[in-house]
C-alpha cells in the first residue's frame, strides 16, 4: 500500500504505474515478432542515417517533446545557484563511470569468465562495455526524469552540458582505456542525435509553450501534457518492440554470451545508480534534482557506442554485441530505478 502511495504522490497514471509489466510484454512481442518476421524487422533496421535509426529517431522524439512542453526557459538561469546535482552527474560520467566500467569488464571478461571465452572474444567485449561506459545518455534521460517527475529545466541543463564535455572527453577517455590510438569519434552520429532529440523538441516544446502560455498558462501546460503522457508511454512500448525485435535473433541464438555481457553491464549499471543518488541523498540534492542526475550517468548513449564498436571492430565483432546487449538491458534495468526513485521520494528535500 505503502509503494501505491509513494507512486500516486509521484503523479503517476494507473497506465503508468503498470509499465514494467507493459514493457515484459513488449519485449516479448520484439522477440516474437522478430524471430517471425525477420525481414520486416530487417527493413526497418536499415532505415538509418549515420548509425541513427530512424524509426526508433521519431518514437524517442515522441517522448521527449512533452517533456520540452514543460520546460520554463525563463527558469533557466537559477540553475546556475543550485550547482551541486550538475556537480555530481559530471563526476560520476566522466570521474567514475567509464573507468568503473573498464575494471569490471577485466575483472569479467579476462578472470571470472575465462573458462568460457577464449581471449580474442573477451578482448572484444571488453571494448564493447568501454565504448558503453564512455558514453552517457542523452535522449532517454528526459524520458526517465519525465517518470520521476523530475525538474525539466534543470534536466536540460544537466543534458546540455553532459553532451558537450562528451564531444571533447569521449574520444581521449575511449583511446586511453582501449590502448587505441586513432579513434575515429562519428560525429554525424552526434550531431545528428543532438539534432534529432534535443534541438528539434526543444524548438518545438518552446513553440507550444509559448502558444500555451498564451492560452491559459501553466494550467494550458500541464493539460496539454496529460493529454500527450500516454502517447508518450505508448512511444516508450514501440522503442522497447522495436529494439528487440531488431535483435531476436541474436539474442535467441546467442542467450549464454548474452547473459554473460549482461552481468558486468548490470552490476555498473545498478553501481553507478546508487553512488549518484546516495551522493544525491548525503549533499540533500532535491529529489527533482536527484533523480534525474541518478539515472543520466546510469544509462547510456547506445547509438553513439554501437557505431564507433562497429567501425573499429566490425559489424560482426564482439564489440559491436555487447554494445547491443547494453542496449537490451537498458529498458528493463532504467524502469526498476525509477520505480525505486519513486518509491524513496521521501528521503530527500522537495525542491523550494
Amino acid at each position: 500500500m505503502g509503494e501505491m502511495v509513494d507512486q500516486r504522490s509521484a503523479g503517476l497514471g494507473t497506465f503508468e504505474r503498470m509499465l514494467s509489466l507493459w514493457v515484459a510484454l513488449a519485449i516479448a512481442a520484439g522477440l516474437l515478432l522478430g524471430s517471425g518476421l525477420p525481414a520486416v524487422f530487417g527493413s526497418l533496421a536499415a532505415l538509418e542515417v549515420a548509425s541513427v535509426n530512424l524509426p526508433v529517431a521519431v518514437l524517442i522524439w515522441a517522448m521527449v517533446y512533452p517533456m520540452m512542453v514543460g520546460i520554463d526557459f525563463g527558469a533557466l538561469t537559477d540553475v546556475g545557484r543550485k550547482p551541486k546535482g550538475l556537480v555530481i552527474t559530471l563526476v560520476v560520467n566522466w570521474l567514475i563511470k567509464p573507468f568503473s566500467m573498464a575494471a569490471l569488464g577485466v575483472l569479467f571478461f579476462e578472470h571470472v569468465f575465462a573458462a568460457w571465452i577464449d581471449p580474442e572474444t573477451a578482448s572484444e567485449y571488453l571494448a564493447g562495455v568501454i565504448l558503453l561506459g564512455a558514453a552517457p545518455c542523452t535522449a532517454m534521460v528526459f524520458v526517465w526524469s519525465n517518470l520521476v517527475r523530475g525538474d525539466a529545466n534543470y534536466t536540460l541543463v544537466q543534458v546540455s552540458v553532459n553532451d558537450l564535455i562528451m564531444v571533447i572527453a569521449f574520444a581521449p577517455i575511449v583511446a586511453f582505456l582501449l590502448g587505441v590510438a586513432n579513434i575515429t569519434v562519428p560525429w554525424e552520429t552526434l550531431i545528428l542525435s543532438a539534432v534529432l532529440y534535443i534541438l528539434l523538441p526543444l524548438i518545438a516544446g518552446y513553440i507550444t509553450r509559448k502558444r500555451l502560455m498564451g492560452q491559459g498558462g501553466e494550467a494550458a501546460v500541464e493539460a496539454f501534457r496529460n493529454r500527450l503522457r500516454p502517447s508518450s508511454v505508448g512511444g516508450l512500448l514501440l522503442t522497447v518492440v522495436l529494439l528487440f525485435g531488431f535483435q531476436a535473433q541474436t539474442i535467441l541464438s546467442q542467450p549464454f554470451n548474452i547473459l554473460l555481457i549482461a552481468i558486468p553491464l548490470l552490476i555498473q549499471t545498478y553501481g553507478i545508480f546508487f553512488i549518484a543518488y546516495g551522493a544525491a541523498r548525503l549533499w540533500k540534492v532535491p529529489f527533482e534534482v536527484a533523480a534525474p542526475c541518478a539515472l543520466i550517468g546510469t544509462s547510456n548513449f547506445f547509438e553513439l557506442a554501437v557505431a564507433v564498436a562497429i567501425s573499429l571492430f566490425g559489424l560482426g565483432s564482439g564489440a559491436a554485441l555487447a554494445t547491443v546487449v547494453g542496449v537490451l538491458v537498458e529498458v528493463p534495468v532504467m524502469l526498476s530505478l525509477v520505480a525505486f526513485a519513486n518509491r524513496t521520494r521521501g528521503w530527500f528535500p522537495t525542491q523550494s
